[in-house]
């Protein structure tokens, strides 16, 4: 492992434990304070989950890109945006941190640092939902990268929070985090039953998401050919004599 990989891992494993903190320390200040009102839990865990991916992102992108994710870390392996061979590095560091957020978070309000969900989260529109989230967030990550890459930390955070409220599943969207957050039995919590299938859906998000990345890919380069073309052709003309 050389120094610079050595550095980036690091920073995917706290960048990954603070949001997996973030995420579940939320969701338990949120259902205490909320008096039962379970709408009221999930905006005070949506929108601290939003800001606090905003400030990581920030934070730890110029060090390692600050996937969080293996979704992240796989597509952009497939684009050929990181080296395959760095990639068991930098799931195995998200999945730690994600456990270390989680144990963070139980410990700072008293609680085992570790106890399984029984949030069950199952059937075909949750699975669904995990679907489109996933590469939703993939997409509105490289269509951002693509035009202004000082947007993607906002951009991130904002359909972060808004996906917990149009997704049936409240956009778990991470296989670490979905590790993870079955050690929790608490507001965040997901059933270790229903993992598998969950990340299975994620992963067909990145299937899907890369797909389409490919295919509006090909549009641009064959629209920019066209383009190409033509002002050729416009110049080759306009240089002809005209003659009478």
């Amino acid at each position: 492992m050389t120094l610079n990989l050595h550095s980036r891992v690091v920073a995917e494993f706290l960048g990954t434990a603070f949001l997996l903190a973030a995420i579940v320390g939320s969701g338990i200040m949120g259902e205490r304070l909320a008096a039962g009102s379970v709408a009221l839990a999930l905006l005070a865990n949506s929108l601290a989950t939003g800001a606090a991916l905003v400030a990581l992102i920030l934070t730890f992108a110029p060090i390692s890109g600050a996937h969080f994710n293996p979704a992240v870390t796989l597509a952009e392996a497939v684009l050929g945006r990181i080296p395959w061979r760095e990639v068991p590095a930098y799931i195995a560091t998200q999945t730690a941190g994600a456990f270390a957020g989680v144990a963070s978070a139980h410990a700072m309000f008293s609680l085992p640092l570790f106890f399984a969900s029984h949030h069950a989260r199952a059937g075909r529109a949750l699975l669904w939902s995990e679907m489109v989230a996933t590469s939703g967030l993939l997409l509105v990550i490289w269509g951002c990268s693509r035009t202004r890459s000082s947007a993607v930390p906002f951009a991130v955070g904002a359909y972060i929070t808004a996906a917990y409220w149009f997704t049936a599943s409240t956009s778990f969207a991470n296989p670490a985090v979905t590790l993870a957050r079955a050690a929790t039995d608490t507001f965040t919590g997901i059933r270790p039953l229903d993992v598998p299938a969950f990340i299975v859906a994620q992963l067909t998000g990145v299937a899907a998401a890369v797909c389409l990345q490919w295919l509006m890919a090909a549009r641009r380069g064959s629209n920019s050919l066209g383009q190409r073309r033509a002002a050729s052709q416009s110049g080759t003309q306009g240089s002809d004599p005209t003659t009478e």
